[in-house]
């Protein structure tokens, strides 16, 4: 009876609202035809206000990874310096791109569990001012830490060098208002907060980039910036568009907005919290210490030598139906995360706690049940009470 029933709590792909499936449902449209170019341009319109910019919104059908890649290819020649901090996986990850374009790679790294210093960043422009780009990562997926860009971008933009952030598991689900921080280029993806299925990346870019970007005599054809800002003018996409998905995007910015912008950010850090302080009640650890470093999209939980993260994993997946992310690369086994972005609600954080209670008894585990349950309704509760 219960075959494809799941809660998913992963950090994405993240569930899908019902109204955002039925927009995708609708009969498909031509991509060149006049009605997409109307739904093109709303939803456009729609996707400003989520970047928190003037600039256009790109609609490029790819994963989050092909958009970073399409900020890179734009930016880069070979032998160009770039500057990548690194706070996880995806931050390793855009330095493994800027290498495949034969940039010469300055990597800030930082432990796994920390946020990235913006003075060690300013530190080392002052050190190398020939520093062409600077890229980092919002919220790193790979260990729930939240970076502060908005720091970040203060000390960047007194600098020639170009700010690239990795949005893909923060935008709409944490604060990053592109025009007044001054980023130059953020990226994100459908999967994510914006709570869409996979395949549809969105980019923006400021005047700043623009004017490197039109420089740029590297090869570019997929990824070519200029031709989807041309054609974003005429209301379409250089190369087919994921249709479905957009009318999808316009749907679920309808939703955002409904709610709003600052509202979602402070759902975002009200499940962060629940998540946070159920943990702590059980008795487990978290990755990322310091509250103010913790992604308000994804937590991420410390095993330890009493049970085996992989089993716990399986026991909450074929037995609870709560699916939840494991580690990646050298945290492999070490964490699992719990994704709570997009279209959740806290009454799925207490679905997911008590899961995690159950599983934990299960594998013999010291654990109280009731007890995370319990410290995250009351984050909630006390929520509730001052609204």
């Amino acid at each position: 009876m219960f075959k494809e029933y799941q809660h998913l709590r992963i950090p994405g792909p993240t569930p899908i609202a019902p109204e955002v499936q039925r927009a995708m449902d609708r009969t498909i449209l031509g991509h060149r035809g006049g009605e997409f170019s109307k739904i093109f341009a709303e939803t456009s319109e729609k996707a400003k206000k989520a970047f928190q910019t003037n600039q256009e919104v790109l609609f490029v059908a790819s994963s989050g990874t092909g958009a970073l890649e399409m900020a890179v290819a734009n930016l880069v020649q070979p032998g160009d310096k770039v500057l990548v901090v690194v706070t996880g996986v995806f931050g390793e990850r855009f330095a493994k791109i800027a290498k495949a374009y034969l940039a010469d790679v300055l990597v800030l790294e930082f432990a796994y569990g920390r946020a990235l210093d913006p003075q060690q960043v300013s530190s080392l422009l002052q050190q190398h001012p020939d520093i062409k780009a600077v890229f980092a990562t919002h919220c790193e997926t790979s260990t729930a830490v939240a970076n502060p860009i908005q720091e970040l971008a203060e000390i960047v933009k007194d600098s020639s060098a170009i700010l690239v952030v990795d949005s893909v598991s923060a935008l709409v689900g944490m604060d990053l208002q592109m025009d007044a921080w001054g980023v130059d280029i953020v990226v994100t993806a459908s999967h994510k907060a914006l709570g869409l299925p996979p395949g549809l990346a969105l980019i923006a870019v400021s005047d700043k980039a623009w004017k490197i970007i039109e420089q740029h005599s590297g090869p570019r054809f997929y990824w070519d910036l200029r031709a989807y800002r041309d054609n974003a003018k005429k209301n379409t996409t250089p190369f087919t568009g994921p249709v479905a998905l957009i009318f999808g995007l316009n749907k679920s910015l309808d939703l955002i907005f409904i709610e709003g912008l600052e509202q979602g950010f402070q759902r975002h850090l009200l499940l962060r919290n629940m998540v946070r302080q159920a943990i702590k009640a059980l008795g487990l650890e978290l990755l990322v210490k310091i509250d103010s470093e913790a992604s308000a999209t994804v937590t991420a939980i410390l095993g330890d030598e009493s049970f085996d993260v992989e089993q716990l994993r399986k026991i909450l997946r074929e037995e609870y139906k709560i699916i939840v992310a494991g580690g990646q690369q050298h945290l492999k086994g070490k964490i699992f995360r719990i994704g709570h972005l997009g279209y959740t609600h806290p009454m799925d954080i207490l679905t997911t706690i008590a899961g995690v209670e159950l599983a934990l008894q299960q594998i013999g585990y010291p654990v109280e049940l009731g007890a995370g349950v319990k410290a995250a309704e009351e984050v909630w509760a006390n929520v509730k009470n001052i609204s």
